[in-house]
C-alpha cells in the first residue's frame, strides 16, 4: 500500500507541476489565457467580416472535428503523456550541471576582472537588467538548439518527430523525442549557467532575476500570451517591426510549413530577433497562408514506434554513413 501511495503521490506531484505552476508550458491559467485570446480573435474576425456569430462556430472554430479526431493529435496526447508523466523527472538528470559551467565560467571572468562587487544600482533596476539578459539568454539557447537540430542530419532525425504533426495543438508541444530534449535541456542550461555568470560579475553575488513559480517573468508572460497559439491554427500573424521582433503564432505555424520555402525558418520562441539577426526569418502574411504541416517519411508517422524507436534508428545510418550512400556514376572517358 506504501508504494502505492508513493506512485500516486509522485503522479499528483508531477501533475501539479505541469497544470498548477505559473511557468509551466501547459498550466492552466496559460490554456486558459489562449482560449480566451483564441476565442476573441475569431469573434473579432467574424465581425469585422459582417458575419453572424453563433456559439456552435465559435466552438467549432476553436475544437474543429477534423483536428481533434485526427491520428495526428492523438499522437499528441500519447506523447505528451509519456513525456509528461513518464520521462518528465528522469530527463532532468540528463542536463548538464548548470552550477558547474556557472562555476567554471565565473571563475574565468573573477580571474580576468578580479572579485565582483554588489552593484550600487537600486534593486529593482538590477534585477529588471538581469531578467532581461536571462531571457534573452533563454531565446537564444532555445534558437540555436533549434537550428542545429535543423542543420544536423542526426539530430535533425530526432526533432523531425515534432514536424511530424499534421495538425498543430497545444498537445504538439509535448510531440517531443527525449533525446531532442534532452539536447535542448543540455544547451538551455549552458546558455542560462553562461549568462548568469556574466551578470554576477557585473552586480554581484546578491542580486537575482524576477521569477514567478521559479520561471523567468518575462517567459511567463509570453507563455500567457500566445505561446499556446503556436501550436494551434489560428492565424495571428505580427508584421512590420513587430515581426522582426516577435514570434507571432502565425511565424511558428509557417516554421512546421512543408512548402520548401519555409523550412529551417523562424526558429524563435518568443522573439524572432535572433533569426532576424541570423537570417531565418520568415515574416507571415497578413491573410492566412493556407499551410499544410507534416513531413514526407516513409512510416506512418502518428505510431509510438515512429515517435521514439524509428529516429535511433534513421540516426544509426547516418553515424554508419549508409544514408545517402550511393555508388559514383561511371564518368565516360
Amino acid at each position: 500500500m506504501d508504494v502505492l501511495s508513493q506512485k500516486l503521490d509522485n503522479f499528483l506531484a508531477v501533475a501539479a507541476s505541469i497544470f498548477l505552476n505559473y511557468g509551466s508550458v501547459f498550466s492552466l491559467t496559460s490554456l486558459g489565457c489562449a482560449l480566451l485570446i483564441a476565442s476573441g480573435h475569431i469573434i473579432w474576425r467574424r465581425l469585422n467580416r459582417g458575419r453572424r456569430l453563433r456559439v456552435r462556430t465559435l466552438v467549432a472554430g476553436l475544437f474543429p472535428r477534423r483536428i481533434w479526431r485526427h491520428a495526428s493529435t492523438r499522437a499528441d496526447v500519447w506523447m505528451f503523456l509519456i513525456n509528461g508523466f513518464v520521462l518528465g523527472g528522469v530527463l532532468g538528470f540528463a542536463a548538464i550541471s548548470g552550477q558547474a559551467v556557472y562555476n567554471v565560467v565565473s571563475g574565468g571572468l573573477t580571474a580576468l576582472f578580479g572579485a565582483p562587487t554588489p552593484t550600487t544600482l537600486p534593486d529593482w533596476a538590477a534585477r529588471s537588467i538581469i531578467t532581461l539578459v536571462l531571457f534573452l539568454a533563454y531565446e537564444f539557447g532555445y534558437w540555436f538548439d533549434h537550428y542545429l537540430s535543423h542543420r544536423i542530419p542526426i539530430l535533425w532525425e530526432f526533432h523531425k518527430v515534432h514536424h511530424s504533426a499534421t495538425h498543430l495543438t497545444p498537445l504538439t508541444q509535448w510531440r517531443m523525442h527525449p533525446v531532442n530534449a534532452i539536447i535542448f535541456g543540455n544547451i538551455l542550461s549552458i546558455c542560462l549557467a553562461v549568462a548568469m555568470a556574466m551578470m554576477t560579475q557585473v552586480f554581484g553575488g546578491n542580486v537575482k532575476e524576477y521569477a514567478l513559480s521559479g520561471t523567468n517573468i518575462v517567459l511567463v508572460v509570453f507563455i500567457h500570451l500566445y505561446i499556446h497559439l503556436q501550436h494551434s491554427e489560428v492565424w495571428i500573424p505580427f508584421r512590420g517591426i513587430w515581426g522582426k521582433l516577435f514570434m507571432s503564432p502565425a511565424h511558428h505555424q509557417v516554421h512546421h510549413s512543408n512548402n520548401p520555402i519555409h523550412f529551417d525558418k523562424n526558429m524563435g520562441s518568443c522573439l524572432s530577433i535572433w533569426d532576424w539577426a541570423f537570417g531565418t526569418l520568415y515574416v507571415p502574411a497578413k491573410e492566412n497562408e493556407n499551410l499544410t504541416f507534416g513531413i514526407d517519411a516513409a512510416y506512418d508517422v502518428n505510431t509510438l514506434e515512429a515517435g521514439l524507436v524509428t529516429p535511433f534508428i534513421e540516426a544509426g545510418r547516418h553515424v554508419t554513413g549508409l544514408i545517402g550512400e550511393k555508388a559514383a556514376p561511371a564518368k565516360e572517358a
